[in-house]
């Protein structure tokens, strides 16, 4: 499904005192969609919000966002909205009660990572309540989204895209429009194949250092100025450092339904994906050692264990960096 693809990178944020530029409704206010709110709410949109968790709630009251007292009235404050959804489960959940609303017509962005048949099952229940649901995965980790560094993969209806973007800009770096509803999912899978594989092979690039001797610290600086760093190296490598993987900028325990869905994916569409197969067993590891809820780099705990890597203080120093000037990457 070749489709047109279109980029529109976001402005600068306004002051807390700008004029409001419009009404946005969030459902979820977790990791990614306290995220969406906080720099909404900064870039002055007024902000209506509603989270199951009551911790939730109070933080993002606190952040200048207005709790609704439940998913319609969320849906009911604005003619956007977004949902930003743990499971599956929760997304028909949250369509339910949208569609039962009987709403003004609403253009409904949906920012969480599922399979496409459940997508294209909420588009479809939302339509037929008047409703245009949008298909629009973020590419990007918590700490990302926290720092408006995230990549819309916005995928739909052009018109309902368009109307959008003001919002899908007040938090985040770029918004791609990637034609039929659909292809934000097919373009998120591929994007989080590559985070499986990149996390991991940082977690073994680190625990290799580490077993060599090398100051963790200086194999992070050293990698990240040369050809072999990655996004997730540079993201990961200083929590591989410090061995502190809380707050998660994406839970262990959330990753699963991620692979889960990549995994299906792939083979459905007969395509191998060895790399990526090989990264599965490495995340069970870490759930099974407990890890479930704390950040996807703990896997470099994993690998220090079979590794049998002791953390000592007074690590051996590696090279160090001569010459001045910008870092420069091959």
């Amino acid at each position: 499904m070749a489709a047109r693809s279109k980029a529109t990178r976001s402005k600068g944020t306004r002051s807390k005192g700008a004029r409001s530029k419009g009404a946005v409704g969030i459902i979820g206010l977790g990791i990614m969609g306290g995220a969406f709110a906080k720099n909404l709410v900064q870039a002055g949109f007024r902000v209506t919000g509603y989270d199951i968790d009551p911790a939730r709630r109070r933080a993002m009251a606190r952040a200048g966002v207005t709790i609704a007292p439940d998913i319609a009235a969320a849906a009911a404050a604005a003619p956007f909205l977004i949902t930003s959804l743990p499971s599956a489960k929760a997304l028909r959940a949250v369509v339910d009660q949208v569609a039962a609303a009987k709403l003004e017509p609403k253009i409904i962005a949906e920012a969480s990572t599922f399979t496409l048949e459940d997508k294209i099952a909420a588009e479809a229940a939302l339509k037929k309540a008047g409703h245009t649901l949008l298909d629009t995965p973020m590419s990007g980790t918590g700490a990302q989204a926290a720092v408006k560094d995230l990549v819309v993969l916005a995928s739909g209806e052009s018109k309902a895209i368009k109307a959008m973007r003001p919002v899908l800009e007040g938090f985040s770096r770029v918004v791609y429009d990637l034609g039929v509803f659909g292809n934000g999912s097919r373009m998120k899978y591929i994007a989080n194949l590559l985070v499986a594989v990149h996390n991991v092979a940082s977690a073994e690039a680190m625990v290799l250092g580490m077993k060599a001797g090398l100051d963790p610290k200086q194999v992070v600086e050293v990698i990240s100025a040369g050809a072999g760093t990655s996004r997730m190296f540079e993201m990961r490598a200083p929590l591989m450092v410090a061995d502190r993987y809380e707050p998660p900028t994406m839970k262990i325990e959330v990753w699963r339904k991620d692979m889960d869905v990549i995994g299906a994916f792939a083979e459905d569409l007969g395509v191998p994906t060895p790399t990526f197969s090989a990264t599965g067993p490495v995340y069970a590891a870490a759930r099974s050692m407990g890890l479930g809820l704390q950040d996807t780099g703990a896997v470099c705990t994993v690998l220090e264990r079979m590794a049998g890597v002791t953390r000592r203080k007074g690590a051996a120093k590696g090279p160090r960096k001569t010459g001045g000037g910008s870092r420069r990457k091959p």
